[in-house]
């Protein structure tokens, strides 16, 4: 079967460049590489050319998703397979592909409205060791599992199941809702080895995204990012705790556009085998005043 096989990169618009880029390498570890303009700019999290594109849009929320296919004859299955199924989409330029530094992509929406972009042949740079913004005790988990998560408002969740499952994710509910039922509840996306890369639900709250999350693998990581978000005034959002899907120990913080990013470590893998908590391993307590 074809199907996406990663959530390789992502495209943010943010009102200020200036603090994103102190967050994302002061903060977070990752690697900042110039853009074409001042109004842009890449960071790395390993050998590809950039894993998440800054714009300065004034947007605050997501620009749009990447998610990879093995090569062009699956990317020509993929488009096959969404004209048949009467999706509209389109072929991105050869200058549009340049810029996501891939060579093809195609771009669509998903029933929401997020811009959903497949691909094929990112640009990785093997011969440039990747340099974290600040010392890490580790790196990042990447590779086959992608750059990590991306959690989504969606306010009709059958519907994106639906849309996600054709491109070859599978989930599903994996946590009740809070009336016990799983209708509309927060639904996991898996293509690979992470235990989910796409994840939705929570309605529409006006932004795009609810969280992304980065995942390193070394777990003094994870308190050496708690020690510098508190070090320099940054709101927490969920203190330190374990997820009982994934097992990642995180916390979340909020992110200079006003939505989170989840810092983590120690996720399992996926389970090709559906099962659902009532609750989470150690609960994500909320801080004072967050909410």
């Amino acid at each position: 079967m074809i199907q996406v096989t990663e959530l390789g990169y992502l495209g943010l618009g943010v009102s200020d460049l200036d603090a994103w880029a102190h967050v994302a390498t002061e903060i977070v570890g990752l690697e900042m590489v110039e853009g074409e303009t001042s109004e842009t700019c890449y960071l790395r999290m390993d050998y590809w050319h950039h894993r998440i594109r800054l714009i300065a849009d004034g947007s605050d929320d997501l620009a749009y998703l990447g998610l990879r296919v093995a090569g062009r004859t699956e990317f020509e299955s993929m488009g096959a397979r969404l004209e048949e199924a009467g999706l509209a989409f389109r072929l991105g330029s050869r200058e549009e592909a340049t810029e996501r530094r891939v060579q093809a992509v195609m771009k669509l929406e998903d029933p929401s409205g997020v811009p959903v972009e497949i691909f094929h042949s990112p640009e990785v740079h093997r011969h440039r060791p990747f340099h974290p913004g600040r010392p890490m005790h580790g790196r990042f988990r990447t590779g086959a599992a992608g750059l990590g998560h991306c959690v989504l408002h969606q306010p009709d969740v059958e519907a994106a199941w639906r849309f996600y499952t054709l491109l070859g994710m599978r989930g599903g509910a994996e946590y009740p809702s809070e009336d016990g039922s799983f209708a509309d509840a927060p639904t996991f996306m898996h293509c690979n080895e992470r235990d989910h890369s796409i994840a939705f639900g929570m309605g529409s709250r006006g932004k795009r995204v609810n969280h992304i999350m980065v995942e390193a693998d070394n777990m003094d990581d994870v308190g050496l990012t708690y020690e510098l978000v508190r070090k320099n005034g940054i709101p927490v959002e969920l203190q330190p705790g374990r997820h009982a899907n994934d097992e990642m120990y995180s916390f979340y913080f909020r992110s200079p556009s006003g939505w989170m990013i989840e810092y983590g470590w120690g996720a399992r893998q996926a389970s090709h085998q559906s099962e659902y908590y009532p609750r989470d391993i150690l609960d994500h307590a909320p801080e004072a005043g967050s909410f």
